[in-house]
């Protein structure tokens, strides 16, 4: 059974940055796209970036050039770098990926808090 864990979360002031960490685990990593969503209070769910299992990156537009994703295959991990945080980008942060019977599976969040 896929595992997905989030961390590096926090507090951080407008401008700052922020590397979140996704640690996968029971299943093939490596041929799966990844996915990082976020969730804002009273919002609905939002998708930020994806990573192929090629490589290949894509954004949702807000955050272009400020974010990146990243995978590292050999330790079964995603990264999300953000710079140039602003309160916007404040929520509740997941990996995630489709599992081919299951569905879309999530990790259970990391908070990001963007605040002076």
């Amino acid at each position: 059974e896929g595992q997905l864990v989030e961390s590096g979360g926090g507090l951080v002031q407008p401008g700052g940055s922020l590397r979140l960490s996704c640690a996968a685990s029971g299943f093939n990593f490596g041929i799966y796209d990844m996915t990082w969503a976020r969730q804002a209070p009273g919002k609905g769910p939002e998708w930020v970036a994806t990573i192929t299992s090629i490589g290949t990156t894509s954004y949702v537009d807000s955050v272009k050039g400020r974010f990146t994703i990243s995978r590292d295959d050999a330790t079964n991990a995603i990264y999300l770098q953000m710079d140039n945080l602003k309160p916007e980008d404040s929520a509740v942060y997941y990996c995630s990926y489709v599992h081919p019977a299951r569905g879309t599976l999530y990790g259970q969040g990391t908070q990001v808090t963007v605040s002076s």
